[in-house]
């Protein structure tokens, strides 16, 4: 006998992350789920944790599949040689969004969802040094390809496994979003990064360094202690 597929679960913070979305857009499509226009109305939850409605990710993801085309899926990028780097806010326009500080946000607060940036310019002086992202045309256009929200293609790349990160370590060793991501038992960065953005992690709020050098300079970082202290604070909503 065949035994029954247990469902991998996800609230809305979760989904959100996955979609490029907010928690509140998803709350969004349940609640008004009656008149939603894409063939099928919004999921219902299975269950619950505390408060925050959970669904089943299969469902959520089919349900995405056959969402009408929004206007970024319909925007069409000028042309432009596949080499040509864009530096955040020409990349932001070059995908289509309005604001044009879309791609800081991404990089800023949901890590791992956008891809990392093709050369990194050091800038500005010893007393003011800043640095310059720039990504390629045909970077860009592979993200495109695959936006989260679109419907997932063969070929599709999956999210990288988080890391194995042990609890029993240095408690004021510096861990970064995957390390963090890991040890609260989210399923990937761009999850734990949306619930910090969400003001979900409010101890997290408060970081305990930066890494200070390679493609990750400049990027939060946090001790293990108080990213444990976090799970156990979590655990118990």
């Amino acid at each position: 006998m065949t035994s029954r597929r247990e469902p991998r679960l996800a609230d809305a913070v979760e989904i959100a992350a996955e979609h490029g979305l907010t928690s509140a857009r998803i709350s969004q499509f349940y609640t008004e789920r009656t008149e939603n226009t894409v063939g099928k109305t919004f999921p219902e939850p299975v269950d619950k944790r505390g408060r925050a409605r959970l669904w089943d990710h299969a469902e959520v993801t089919e349900w995405f599949s056959h969402r009408s085309s929004a206007r970024l899926t319909q925007h069409r990028p000028p042309s432009l040689d596949p080499q040509t780097l864009l530096n955040a806010s020409d990349a932001s326009r070059y995908l289509g969004y309005k604001n044009a500080n879309q791609v800081n946000t991404f990089v800023r607060d949901h890590p791992g969802y956008f891809p990392e940036p093709d050369v990194v310019e050091e800038m500005g002086t010893a007393e003011n040094p800043y640095r310059r992202q720039l990504w390629k045309v045909a970077t860009l256009q592979e993200w495109m390809a695959s936006r989260p929200g679109r419907g997932r293609r063969a070929g599709t790349k999956q999210a990288p496994p988080l890391p194995e990160v042990s609890a029993d370590g240095d408690p004021e060793e510096l861990l970064g979003a995957s390390q963090a991501a890991a040890l609260l038992g989210y399923k990937s960065v761009g999850s734990f990064s949306s619930a910090l953005s969400q003001g979900n992690l409010p101890l997290l709020n408060t970081v305990d360094g930066v890494a200070e050098a390679g493609r990750q300079k400049g990027r939060r970082r946090w001790t293990r202690r108080r990213i444990l202290e976090q799970a156990a604070q979590r655990s118990r909503k």
